[in-house]
């Protein structure tokens, strides 16, 4: 009965020690800026939802695998607004095309263009030389420098 009494105290710390942890995590201020999307952005938002995109595409990695991840697709180089709107109306390959409005056009390039600030994914540049070291360099911290 001594046994079960000391592993109902250890038990009971430790359910203690959890709890203060979640609280001090959950109630603390993150260290990340709040990130607030303008009203457009939502709308774009809830047409990426609403046509269930992230079953094929992801934004920061999460999503489905059919399609590129988009978190960056405003800024990427030869792409940007008309080539967004080309593609979501016209389709390519797998996906679908979609007859979307001029309206709804514009509130997803807003979507894609206010999540493509808030960082890169992947957020590394890897180059592989001949015998197989990788040089891994950030490219928050480049940017940063630029």
């Amino acid at each position: 009965m001594q046994n079960y009494s000391r592993y109902l105290i250890i038990l009971s710390v430790l359910v203690g020690l959890f709890s203060i942890y979640n609280f001090i995590i959950y109630t603390s201020e993150s260290a990340y800026k709040k990130i607030h999307l303008s009203q457009n952005a939502i709308k774009g938002e809830n047409i990426w939802l609403k046509h269930n995109c992230n079953s094929c595409h992801q934004i920061y990695g999460l999503g489905g695998y059919l399609g590129p991840d988009i978190t960056n697709v405003y800024s990427r180089e030869g792409k940007g607004e008309k080539y967004i709107k080309t593609i979501v109306n016209s389709g390519i390959n797998s996906m679908p095309k979609f007859n979307f409005t001029e309206e709804e056009k514009d509130h997803l390039v807003q979507f894609f263009k206010e999540i493509d600030q808030t960082g890169y994914y992947p957020d590394v540049n890897a180059t592989i030389s001949k015998d197989g070291w990788v040089t891994i360099k950030n490219k928050t911290l480049e940017n940063e420098k630029k």
